[in-house]
This record gives C-alpha cells, sequence and structure tokens, in this order.
C-alpha cells in the first residue's frame, strides 16, 4: 500500500489532479481491471461512488436511497435501491487508469457477476461490518475461485451500531477456505469511526475535512500500540510461512522494510494464496483513499495475469496469447445492451492488440467477420467516443451484427477462440401474453432482445397453449425483465402465475432409431439413424456424439442429425419439459443417394430422440434450492418445522450473533412466496437469501399432480 507523506488539505486540488480525459497507456502495468462484489446490500454501489467522487470523476456524490448513484443508472435499479445489471465505469488513481465494474448482490441477477468476472483481473469483496459473511458473500468468493480471480476485501459498514470487524475476519477464516490477512485496523472515537491504523507501517491514518477528503497520517493511538504490534507480528509470521525471504530475515532478526512487505503481499495475492483485509465506511468517507492504494498496489494488472488461453476452432488445438499490445488483436464479448439511441452496446475486454474505429475484425466464434463502426468508452450508461481500444481496456464496441456474449474477437489472419463462459440454468419461468393487439406483433422481438442481452433468461414459445414461456432466475429477474418490456420497448404485458421450470431426463441406456421415408412422386425424403442414448452426469446438458465410420450417413448431414437432437430435447415427452442430461451417441443408419436431405436427417433424429425418451424411463427434475434463514432464537421451532413440512433437508444450525442461521436445501416449488411465510413466522424479524443448487428426481407421489397441473 502506498503511504500517505503529505497531508492534503485541499480537496479542490486532488480533483484537480486526478480530473483528466480518459486516455489509454502502453504500459499495462498502470492499469487495474476490477470488480466489486458482495451480498446484496453490503455497500457495493457506495463504495463505487465514493471512489469515482474521490478520484475526481464525479463532483458530486450520490446514494443509494436517493436513487441518484451513477452507476445504479436504471430506472428499476433507482425505484428499488439495488443494483440489477453490472455497470462498467472509470477513474484514475494517482498514475494509475482503473477500469471498475459494479456487480449485482441480488442471486436473481447472479449471471451479472459470472461474466464480469470472467473477464476482470481483481475483486474487491466487499463484507458487512454487521452482517460479516453473508450467503450471497460466499457465493461471489466461490464464482472468483471458480475464474481463479484474485481478490482484496473491505470490511464496510463499521460506523454502524452492531459492527465488530475482528468478528468479521474470524467468519472468514472459518468459511473462506484461504489464508487471510488483516493489514487495518479500525479507529473509534467512543463510538465514531474516526480512522483506520496501517498495519504495515504501523502508522494511523485520519479522514478529515469535507467527505474525508483530507488524510493525515500520525502515530498510533496508545490504546492501539500492543494491538497494531500483535497484527504486525502474525502478518510477518504469515508471509514468513509463504516467502523465504522474509523467513530469513524474520528468523535472523533482521528488518523488513514496508516495499518488501506490500510486494511480498502483492506477489501472494496474485497467487490467489492470501487475501488482505482493509476496513472503513465507505458511506462516512472513511477508507476511500487507503481502499484505492491497496487496489493499485495488491491487485494484478493485465499483464500480471499471464498469458490468454484458446483453441483453434478447425483442430481445437490449445494456444497461447502474450498480453500485449503487440499481440495480433483478440477480445471478448462479454455482455451485450440494447440502447434506445445507439441500438446495441457490445461490453468487450481486449486482451490483446490493439482496434481502430471502423476497422474490421473476425468473429472467430461463429466464423465470420464483423465492423466495428464506433467504440466507446463507458461510464455507467454515458459513452464517451474513442479512436482505438488497446490490450488492458474494458470498452464497448458499436455496429456489430451477429455477435452475442461470449463470442470471441480477433484478427482473422490470427484467429483464436477463448474458453466459452458458462451460465446458470433458469428456475422460474411464467407465460407473459400481449395486453392489447397492438402488443402482439412487438412482444416477441421485444423478448428476444431481452434474451440475447441476458443468457440466463430464455424465451420459449409453447405451441400447445400458444404462449411465450418466459424463464429466469428468480421472480424479481422475472419481474423486472416484463418491466423493461414496457418501459424500454413499449410492450404492455401480463404474465400468470410463477412455475417452477422443471426438466426432463431418462434413468437407463436404450438404443433407439429413427426414420424419415416420405415418397411425393417426384424426389423422396430419406433419412435413417440409430442412437445410443444414456444418462450423464448432471449438469452436462444434451451431449452429441457421432461414432459413424465408413460413410454410413455421409458427414455433410451429422450437423443436421446433431440439430435435430437439440430441437428435440426442448422438449420431453412426460410434461413437455426440456430435457437435459443425456449423451446421444450416433452409431448407425442409412441415406439414399438421391433421396436423403439435411431435413430428412434431423426429422429422424427428432423421431429417434423421442423414442429413446420413452424407452428410457423418463422422469421429470425439480430444481432444489440452497436457502439460508436468519431467524431470532425464540422462533427457530417453528421455523424448522416449517421447513420440514416443505420437504427441505437442515444442512446445518450456527450462531449469528442473537441469531441462528438455518442452512437448508429445499424444492423450489416449496418456497415461492417465502418472503410472506417467514414473515409471518417470525413476526417480521428473519430473513432469508435462496440460490440454485442443482436439480433432483420429483417424488412419484408428486409427479401425478405436477403432470396433471401441466
Amino acid at each position: 500500500m502506498q503511504r500517505y507523506t503529505e497531508v492534503l488539505t485541499n480537496f479542490e486540488n486532488l480533483k484537480n489532479k486526478n480530473s483528466y480525459k480518459a486516455k489509454m497507456v502502453d504500459d499495462l502495468s498502470l492499469i487495474r481491471n476490477i470488480g466489486f462484489v458482495a451480498h446484496i446490500d453490503a455497500g457495493k454501489t457506495t463504495t463505487t461512488e465514493r471512489i469515482l467522487f474521490h478520484t475526481g470523476k464525479i463532483y458530486k456524490m450520490g446514494e443509494v436511497d436517493d436513487g441518484n448513484t451513477v452507476t445504479d443508472w436504471m430506472i428499476q435499479e433507482r425505484e428499488r435501491g439495488i443494483t440489477i445489471t453490472s455497470a462498467a465505469t472509470y477513474c484514475k488513481w494517482r498514475e494509475f487508469n482503473i477500469n471498475i465494474i459494479d456487480t449485482p448482490g441480488h442471486i436473481d441477477f447472479t449471471v451479472e457477476v459470472e461474466r464480469s468476472l470472467k473477464v476482470l483481473d481483481g475483486v474487491v469483496v466487499i463484507l458487512c461490518g454487521v452482517g460479516g459473511v453473508e450467503p450471497q458473500t460466499e457465493t461471489v468468493w466461490h464464482q472468483a475461485d471458480k475464474y481463479q480471480v484474485p481478490r482484496i476485501a473491505f470490511v464496510n459498514k463499521l460506523d454502524r451500531q452492531g459492527a465488530d470487524f475482528f468478528a468479521v475476519i474470524e467468519e472468514m477464516k472459518r468459511k473462506l477456505n484461504t489464508i487471510i490477512l488483516p493489514i487495518q485496523l479500525p479507529i473509534y472515537k467512543e463510538t465514531e469511526l474516526v480512522g483506520v491504523v496501517n498495519i504495515i507501517t504501523q502508522k494511523a491514518i485520519y479522514f478529515e475535512g469535507d467527505y474525508g477528503a483530507n488524510v493525515l497520517e500520525v502515530q498510533v493511538p496508545n490504546d492501539l500500540k500492543h494491538l497494531t504490534l500483535k497484527y504486525y507480528d502474525d502478518m510477518i509470521e504469515k508471509l514468513a510461512t509463504l516467502d523465504d525471504t522474509i523467513m530469513n530475515k524474520f528468523v535472523n532478526g533482521q528488518i523488513i522494510k514496508e516495499d518488501e512487505i506490500i510486494a511480498t503481499i502483492r506477489k501472494f495475492v496474485i497467487s490467489n494464496t492470501l487475501v488482505p483485509v482493509l476496513c472503513g465506511s465507505a458511506l462516512k468517507n472513511k477508507g476511500i483513499q487507503t481502499l484505492l492504494d491497496a487496489i493499485c498496489s495488491f491487485l494484478p494488472s493485465p499483464s500480471d495475469v499471464g498469458p490468454i488461453r484458446g483453441f483453434y476452432k478447425e483442430t481445437e488445438e490449445i494456444q497461447t496469447r502474450e498480453v500485449s499490445i503487440l499481440s495480433p488483436f483478440c477480445a471478448l464479448c462479454f455482455k451485450v445492451f440494447t440502447d434506445p439511441f445507439v441500438g446495441k452496446l457490445f461490453y468487450c475486454r481486449v486482451y490483446c492488440g490493439k482496434v481502430e474505429n471502423s476497422a474490421t475484425v473476425y468473429n472467430s466464434t461463429k466464423q465470420e467477420t464483423e465492423r466495428i463502426s464506433k467504440i466507446v468508452r463507458m461510464h455507467a450508461n454515458k459513452q464517451e467516443i474513442i479512436n482505438e481500444a488497446k490490450a488492458g481496456d474494458i470498452v464497448c464496441f458499436i455496429g456489430l451484427k451477429n455477435t452475442t456474449t461470449g463470442d470471441t474477437l480477433c484478427d482473422e489472419n490470427h484467429p483464436i477462440v477463448l474458453e466459452k463462459m458458462q451460465f446458470p440454468e433458469p428456475v422460474v419461468s411464467v407465460a407473459v401474453e400481449p395486453k392489447t393487439k397492438a402488443d402482439q406483433d412487438k412482444l416477441f422481438s421485444a423478448l428476444k432482445k431481452l434474451e440475447e442481452e441476458d443468457p440466463s433468461f430464455k424465451v420459449l414459445y409453447n405451441r400447445e397453449t400458444g404462449q411465450n414461456i418466459i424463464s429466469g432466475m428468480g421472480q424479481l429477474h422475472l419481474e423486472i425483465m416484463v418491466d423493461r418490456l414496457l418501459r424500454e420497448f413499449n410492450v404492455s404485458a401480463k404474465t400468470g402465475k410463477p412455475q417452477v421450470a422443471y426438466k426432463e431426463t431418462i434413468t437407463k441406456h436404450v438404443e433407439a432409431t429413427g426414420k424419415f421415408i416420405q415418397q411425393t412422386g417426384g424426389r423422396g425424403q430419406y433419412g435413417h439413424v440409430v442412437f445410443i442414448m444414456e444418462p450423464i452426469q448432471k449438469g452436462k446438458g444434451i451431449v452429441f456424439e457421432n461414432k459413424i465410420k465408413g460413410g454410413i450417413i455421409p458427414k455433410e448431414f451429422i450437423p443436421a442429425i446433431k440439430d435435430g437432437v437439440m430441437k428435440a430435447s426442448v422438449s420431453g415427452v412426460l410434461g413437455g419439459y426440456p430435457v437435459v442430461d443425456i449423451k446421444v451417441t450416433l452409431i448407425d443408419g442409412s441415406y439414399h443417394e438421391v433421396d436423403s436431405s439435411e431435413l430428412a436427417f434431423e426429422i429422424a433424429a427428432q423421431t429417434a430422440f423421442r423414442e429413446g425418451l420413452m424407452k428410457g424411463n423418463s422422469i421429470i427434475l425439480e430444481p432444489i434450492m440452497k436457502i439460508e434463514i436468519m431467524v431470532p432464537v425464540e422462533q427457530i421451532s417453528s421455523v424448522i418445522g416449517d421447513l420440514n413440512s416443505r420437504r427441505a433437508k437442515i444442512n446445518s444450525i450456527s450462531d449469528r450473533k442473537k441469531l441462528k442461521l438455518i442452512t437448508a436445501s429445499v424444492p423450489l416449488v416449496e418456497v415461492f412466496n417465502y418472503a410472506d411465510i417467514i414473515r409471518n413466522l417470525t413476526q417480521g424479524r428473519g430473513s432469508y437469501t435462496i440460490e440454485p443448487l442443482y436439480y433432483e428426481k420429483v417424488p412419484e407421489e408428486l409427479v401425478v399432480k405436477i403432470l396433471g397441473a401441466r
């Protein structure tokens, strides 16, 4: 962490010093691509707002409760006081250019966290000083583990009554499975948070004046000297166990310099070995400048992350590419958003090389060329046109036609396909219908645009009922989408009662045959396939494998067979639910030299697939949710009794201050409208969070009821 050497007494000078017109630097070591992740209401948006203010990017701070923050710019976000879509912005601190993504904390919008983590080099995990390691904190932590994103932690809201920094540290050690390294301690004057202790420098830092703009570094107060020394010794011991140089100096009693400590912490943050923890209060402007210093000192630059990995589409041969402006151009589109004024915005992380306005690039995922008409740098919903984008930048391209989330854009002479992004499956569905005849034509088009933006939002037309079915991650997710239909696309729609998004699968290994033979007097149709179908691991979806040899079926018909399988999997044989977790192996078949066509083989594949479902003892699967409920001790019995009546499995019960935390797994269908239930059971004192876990077989006694309702 960079040490303050002077008191910044004039905030206007600070703002003028840091205000700048966005410009890109060739030195990747001075770029930080970071995000803020946390449980809902931990203070991500407030922290982002303070950082933008203290770096001079904005000159007036907004408040979440007032609905006027920069990154919560959507009407729905300002009305509800929550973040719904991840917002990109940027600022400059000292000589560093920082690209920031503020992500949602609500589980219904977890896809926004997922795709942001895919392209970020580091994250700041924000924890509430009162709530500690809350359920969604663990979820985003595991998401960061999945993408191996280095992180630092900021314990926020230490100004609130009941906040306990040391209890949060102990909870992090128990729950987060990594080395937790406090590098700051809070300083209180009676009950007011006034500053922090920098354990590395063993100095006290106070934030004074308007908005905490004057940063004063002085000696640690006498009552905190012993505690500071204890945490300093603990820090050195932890670093010594990881680093031989620190160990030798520690054993031999040599002085370990501040810059050595900082460099060592940085090394092990980048390797995902440890997580330094800072503290403060974003709302009260305590600890923001030191957090900025930590972001620059500890989190990696684009070049620290190492070469990117991808493959050649034709051969699937793995290749790597250096993260450098000198490498051939390569970028990943991680988000698509429809702007009412400029059309689609394609959020992209540029990993290698550079690209200019009006350039033609190659979409290696879809194997077609695209033209970039404009490049813009985003400041939430505001756009600044720039001439070029370089390695390390997070920007938006305008003018692309066929690019979607997860596609790779690159130099056509140096093609590479980056690793695909994985998104969770929707768990809740509703039927949506236009309110008027005039809305009918616009509805499906608008829904498709929303589906292109959000990979966790699915749209399906049910031919049997003539309804549009939309599916998402929760009731709030679908509520927001329907609200956006009206506000952004001027389409009035009404929805039915939320339904569980059931799935179907088979339970045994079967062989299935499909034939499509049609004679019409002229050229006919002929397609014949034989499949082996078998259940596979949960979450694998539909896997297709071709084992045809010797030209029994010409290779030009194989893609059509695969398409037939995928189309047939949209609707199963029991209740018409999507089919998942089946491996389909093409082992035999035949063709006619004149009559065979792609259409014939596609229909034959659909026929065989449906036969396999009927032979394979199909079952219905239901989504199982992880639910965590915070309840007062005196009401725990009634809550547990209610959970047992809902087919819940209690996994653990733990203490959280004067409350009890119940962790359980429960079928989603049993906890619709659970907010009302928990409110009634606890006289309004209980709260809960819920997230998808996995799909599991529906008990036999409930299948008839489900199919009857269907």
